[in-house]
């Protein structure tokens, strides 16, 4: 499915409104000035206020990391599949906490919108 090319100037969020930032796992291939993600970049987040119930009051389970889903099937950056995303929005990545439990999808409001991978 052909996707806009993730870079690390990206501005997205998780579930609950912390930001995010992309860590380049490469810097020799730019887009709009910016290292393209791959996926093997990490993407962390910062200041999730994320908590669960629990008697007797709640546990925090901020998301600590957003996992992408969506590769490139045609386009490498450096022997590694693009990081991909089809629209601005409800991005295809799942938000994690540090115990890896699931809590939705991020949300992505900015990307470049020049270069398509498939």
């Amino acid at each position: 499915m052909p996707g806009f090319l993730l870079h690390v100037g990206a501005v997205m969020q998780c579930t609950h409104a912390a930001p995010a930032m992309i860590a380049p796992s490469q810097t020799r291939v730019l887009v709009t000035g910016q290292p393209v993600a791959t996926m093997l970049s990490v993407i962390g987040v910062a200041g999730c206020p994320f908590q669960i119930p629990v008697p007797p009051g709640t546990k925090p389970q901020p998301c600590v990391l957003i996992k992408w889903l969506m590769p490139a099937a045609r386009v490498l950056v450096m022997g590694q599949p693009a990081a991909v995303l089809p629209a601005p929005g409800s991005g295809p990545g799942l938000c994690q906490s540090i115990e890896q439990i699931p809590a939705g999808p991020p949300i992505v409001s900015t990307v470049q919108p020049r270069v398509i991978g498939t």
